[in-house]
């Protein structure tokens, strides 16, 4: 496995390779200063697993350089690092495509477990961006159950089903043994579930359900 770290400040570019090998397979952790320096990497690696990037680099904004990378190497999923972690960049970070946002202060233990929940195709947001999305919700007498909303969304049963397991963070691969599923069949209904609530990413449809307040009976 090769992951790329973003990052301008040297001490993170040699104090991450050794947490992230505690991870399965990582066998070759990459670094780059600034945004040219990674572009000329991911020319070099395109085949990518990972891509840890800064939001605070110099000469670009990490939300820029989240759309590029969304733009260009769609397929490798990117993780957010800040150390600004308040919920307007989180979901602005999402918004421009990346797979999870983690912000500096987590302990490693939290990097660890956020970055193979990612590997495995999930998604992961901090708790407290989490809790605010819930909180901002409609309460318990407007809460909307997803089956009554089911023709309201476009979604058949099934869909339904694969939805309440990505609200919990489920990965395709997760979804696919707890539904009995094949992992390309679930990536079918993840496809549908973006296009029905309008987005691009699994963790933008996990915030538009919560937002909802869909309830999962």
């Amino acid at each position: 496995m090769k992951i790329l770290v973003v990052d301008d400040h040297p001490l993170i570019r040699q104090a991450l390779p050794g947490v992230l090998r505690q991870l399965d397979d990582a066998g070759l952790v990459l670094d780059a200063p600034d945004w040219p320096s990674a572009g000329k990497v991911l020319a070099e690696h395109p085949d990518l697993d990972l891509i840890l990037l800064d939001l605070h680099l110099p000469g670009i904004s990490g939300l820029e350089a989240l759309s590029e990378l969304r733009d260009s190497h769609a397929g490798i999923p990117v993780v957010a690092l800040s150390a600004a972690d308040d919920r307007q960049t989180v979901l602005e970070a999402i918004d421009r495509g990346a797979a999870g946002f983690i912000p500096k202060s987590s302990s490693n233990e939290v990097l660890v477990n956020a970055l193979r929940l990612v590997l495995c195709g999930g998604v992961y947001l901090p708790p407290e961006i989490l809790e605010h999305a819930r909180s901002t919700a409609p309460g318990p007498a407007q809460a909307r159950p997803a089956a009554q909303m089911r023709a309201e969304l476009g979604l058949t049963e099934r869909q339904l089903e694969v939805l309440a397991l990505i609200v919990q963070g489920k990965s395709n691969k997760v979804i696919g043994r707890q539904l009995d599923l094949a992992e390309a069949t679930v990536k079918i209904h993840v496809s549908a579930i973006l296009k029905a609530f309008k987005v691009t990413s699994r963790t933008q449809a996990l915030i538009a359900a919560t937002r909802l307040g869909l309830r999962f009976d």
